[in-house]
C-alpha cells in the first residue's frame, strides 16, 4: 500500500533542493572560474547570472535536478513513524 507523502515533507524537499542547487551552482562556478584562470581559457560561465545566459541555465538545471532528487527521496522513503491503526 502506497502512502501519499506529507505536504510538509514535500515543502521541505523543495526548500532543501533550491538551497542545495544554489550552493552547487556557486561551487561549480568557482571551479570553472579556477580552471579558466589556470588554463587561460575563455569559458563563459561566471557567477553573475544577470549578464550570462549560460550561468542562468546552469543555475536552473542544478536547482531542478536537486529538487527532483529530494522529491524522489521523499516519495521513496517511508514516514519515520508508522501510522497507528485503531
Amino acid at each position: 500500500m502506497t502512502v501519499k507523502p506529507d505536504p510538509l515533507r514535500i515543502a521541505a524537499a523543495v526548500i532543501l533542493g533550491v538551497i542545495t542547487g544554489a550552493i552547487l551552482f556557486l561551487v561549480v562556478a568557482l571551479l570553472i572560474g579556477a580552471v579558466n584562470d589556470i588554463a587561460h581559457m575563455n569559458i563563459s560561465i561566471s557567477m553573475n547570472v544577470a549578464e550570462n545566459i549560460f550561468s542562468a541555465v546552469l543555475l536552473v538545471v542544478l536547482i531542478i535536478a536537486c529538487v527532483a532528487g529530494f522529491y524522489r527521496k521523499v516519495v521513496t522513503t517511508p514516514p519515520s513513524e508508522p501510522e497507528q491503526e485503531d
